[in-house]
């Protein structure tokens, strides 16, 4: 990696990669194994330069059920490898979109300012 420059070139701490999808009930809890299967899990088997883990929350949304995805990257050169040079984009696998009723098209990225993380 080239260094831990931002979108402006200024130095970051860690990136996050915030990312929000819903199901229908029914779907909630094979989208949950989908991503979390220690075998084969989306985001279970995640790895590379500068991927620092993840965080699944989930909660009943109405109707639906949300689950939010936090990606954990060293700088935003790792979030650019995750994801490529347009890492503003969703990335979505068709297996996901079987399970899904609607996801944000677009992940929002924060830098981590603090964290009491153990």
């Amino acid at each position: 990696m080239s260094g831990n420059g931002g979108p402006t070139g200024e130095e970051t701490g860690p990136i996050v990669r915030v990312w929000h999808g819903w199901t229908e009930p029914e779907d909630a809890d094979a989208y949950e194994q989908f991503l979390t299967d220690p075998e084969d899990g989306l985001l279970e088997t995640l790895d590379g330069d500068g991927y620092l883990g993840y965080d699944l929350l989930r909660r009943e949304a109405g109707r639906e059920v949300e689950f939010v995805t936090q990606l954990r990257f060293a700088d935003y050169d790792a979030v650019t490898e995750f994801a490529g040079e347009d890492y503003g984009r969703a990335h979505v696998p068709e297996e996901a979109r079987e399970l899904l009723s609607r996801w944000e098209d677009e992940a929002e990225h924060y830098e981590q300012r603090s964290s009491d993380r153990r």
